[in-house]
């Protein structure tokens, strides 16, 4: 008996880290810093939830709410925050932006996050240096861009929806409108 329950014990003490390190892999540990994120932003896969939180529907500058950028990706219908977007905070537990994917059915499925930090208000803030998060440094887009807003920063979470570009990417080639 205690030959079998070593043997047991033995093979957990062996599987935990294994298993552990399945979970948390990625570049920098990625998805053990977005651990976070996803519990504080689950409740959001109901689109209905996310509208009640103040997260409404982003078209670009002509009017296009699924955006992507073939071939090398999407990153679906965006649900953006306008409060959190006006402010300089960067917390992984309350997204700028909500990312969802069309399914065939019709309905929306969560697949991303979206941080993101006007550039001014960045700076006014007497921040200096591109925003940071998850060890990854926010991507810039200028004034002038699709979305006819000013320039900013963002920072894609692909939480719910495998990147084969990788987790913090903005473009998912796995995605689709």
């Amino acid at each position: 008996m205690k030959l079998k329950h070593l043997l047991v014990v033995g093979m957990l003490v062996t599987a935990i880290p294994a298993v552990a390190g399945i979970a948390f892999a990625g570049k920098g540990g990625e998805r053990y810093a977005t651990a976070t994120a996803v519990p504080a932003t689950a409740k959001f896969h109901n689109v209905a939830v996310a509208e009640d939180a103040g997260y409404g529907l982003f078209k670009d500058a002509n009017g296009i709410a699924c955006i992507q950028n073939l071939p090398t990706g999407t990153m679906g219908i965006h649900y953006v925050n306008g409060e959190h977007v006006g402010d300089a905070v960067i917390d992984a537990t309350q997204p700028e932006a909500l990312v969802y994917e069309p399914q065939a059915n019709g309905r929306l499925k969560l697949v991303a996050l979206e941080y993101i930090v006007f550039k001014e208000v960045w700076e006014g803030a007497g921040n200096t240096g591109k925003p940071s998060l998850f060890g990854r440094e926010f991507d810039f887009t200028d004034a002038g861009n699709r979305y006819g807003i000013p320039a900013f920063y963002s920072l894609h979470a692909w939480l719910w929806k495998p990147n084969s570009a990788g987790l913090l990417m903005p473009w998912n080639p796995r995605a689709h409108c």
